[in-house]
């Protein structure tokens, strides 16, 4: 196959010493890759892992399993088996087979990433993946970010060396090497939009324009070039990343469409949200930000929620139920997921900064750790009472900021805020003996 070994020099895909996890289902094109770089590793200086995942959808899937482990025998590198119930997952989830079946095998191979069993993982998409995947994009109401297609290196991981190879080349190789290979009974199930762009939609286009795959594919590079530079013109102050959310001020919804779509791309990726991010859904977070009152919501795909708040549109992942928390007040430290880590020490009547300094004898002995709560009632420094709620509307805080904020307590009277203020009950004055300070590692 040159086409894939000109790919592979073009894309510097690998490094000396790389462990490459090669991502077998059985079928040709995983087949031909996996016989193509076991001929070429010793030329790479890679070694080759063969990973199979078992969907749970066929009744052959445990054939299709042995098949590879003997190919992989063969061939003489190490085998790795996944078995995952996509059928099950996909009925509790409501999502089709398509999605729950690729996200179960992104799953897997960032974790074989993230244990350091391989450096990389070799995906068999190919040329006509890539037009099919363009027009899929294109379907579902993409921008040009997404009629570029598939990246031939993604994230810095996923490789693709057959991107530039059509499926022809591939059969072509399968048969000079006289490779076998599994067949899939589903690829003739139309029912999946995959099958129909590939069986219906695309057989109908190459039957009248022949060189339709290859004037598809170059559009998407055509794409994908446009896309890098209008990108390229993206402020470094447009995304603020703030634990886990994104922030985009709204200031920069005045520029120009093409700006604001890649801006929501790049917030989204900060997210993990690397597709399916639709032109409605960009105009959905625009109109928010132009249009909608502060603290106003819309959910989008992949549990992202987007708000306003104040002077930024904001992303973030949904929430998940509230966490009780309760913590006895003691000199330490402790975390608390989604806000930072807490530290109380005894101090002196120094002021430090980033601390909150307080007389210890001021403070109830009941007072505890705790989230806010209904009611909640706050003497500010000067000696203003507040509910807590408008206290953190005055201050500007996030809505989805405040269920997490640490609070040191007695009943509804609050007596600190943990990163902000400290109320004016227990303030320090010329006769205080007994000085606590509270400082926050925040990760917000």
């Amino acid at each position: 196959m040159k086409s894939c070994e000109q790919f592979i020099k073009l894309n510097n895909f690998f490094n000396k010493g790389d462990r490459i996890g090669v991502a077998v289902s059985g079928g040709s094109d995983s087949v031909a890759l996996l016989h193509f770089l076991s001929l070429k590793k010793d030329v790479l200086g890679i070694d080759l892992v063969v990973l199979h995942v078992d969907h749970g959808i066929r009744e052959e899937s445990e054939k299709d399993c042995n098949f590879v482990e003997k190919m992989a025998k063969e061939i003489g590198v190490s085998f790795h088996k996944f078995k995952v119930d996509v059928p099950k997952l996909a009925k509790e989830s409501g999502e089709s087979l398509e999605t729950v079946a690729r996200e179960a095998r992104y799953s897997i191979f960032k974790k074989l990433i993230e244990n350091k069993v391989v450096d990389k993982i070799a995906l068999a998409h190919h040329k006509n993946d890539q037009a099919e995947t363009i027009l899929m994009h294109i379907f579902r109401g993409s921008g040009v970010s997404g009629a570029k297609g598939m990246e031939p290196i993604s994230n810095g991981i996923y490789i693709r060396p057959l991107l530039d190879t059509s499926k022809d080349e591939i059969l072509k190789y399968i048969k000079e090497n006289k490779l076998s290979y599994c067949e899939d009974y589903t690829n003739s199930d139309n029912s999946y939009s995959r099958n129909f762009v590939r069986n219906v939609i695309m057989k109908e286009i190459t039957s009248r324009w022949e060189n339709a795959i290859d004037s598809i594919v170059n559009f998407g590079k055509s794409a994908g070039e446009d896309d890098s530079y209008i990108s390229s013109q993206i402020d470094g102050g447009a995304v603020i990343e703030e634990g886990n959310a994104v922030k985009i001020p709204l200031s920069y919804f005045v520029y120009h469409s093409a700006i604001i779509a890649r801006i929501i791309f790049k917030a989204m990726r900060n997210l993990g949200i690397n597709r399916d991010v639709e032109r409605k859904h960009i105009a959905l977070i625009t109109n928010l930000a132009l249009n909608g009152e502060n603290g106003k919501k819309i959910n989008l795909p992949f549990d992202v929620l987007a708000v306003k708040e104040y002077d930024y549109l904001t992303l973030h992942k949904s929430k998940t139920e509230k966490v009780d928390f309760e913590k006895v007040f003691k000199c330490g430290e402790f975390f608390v997921d989604g806000f930072g880590t807490v530290k109380v020490k005894k101090g002196d009547a120094t002021r430090k900064e980033g601390f909150l300094m307080f007389d210890k004898d001021k403070l109830p002995k009941d007072a505890i750790w705790r989230f806010r709560k209904e009611g909640d009632i706050f003497v500010r420094f000067g000696g203003v009472r507040k509910k807590l709620k408008s206290y953190f509307i005055d201050k500007k805080i996030p809505s989805r900021l405040r269920d997490n904020i640490p609070l040191l307590a007695s009943g509804n009277e609050v007596y600190l805020i943990a990163g902000d203020e400290i109320s004016d009950k227990i303030k320090v004055d010329e006769n205080s003996k007994k000085i606590y300070i509270v400082g926050v590692d925040s990760i917000v």
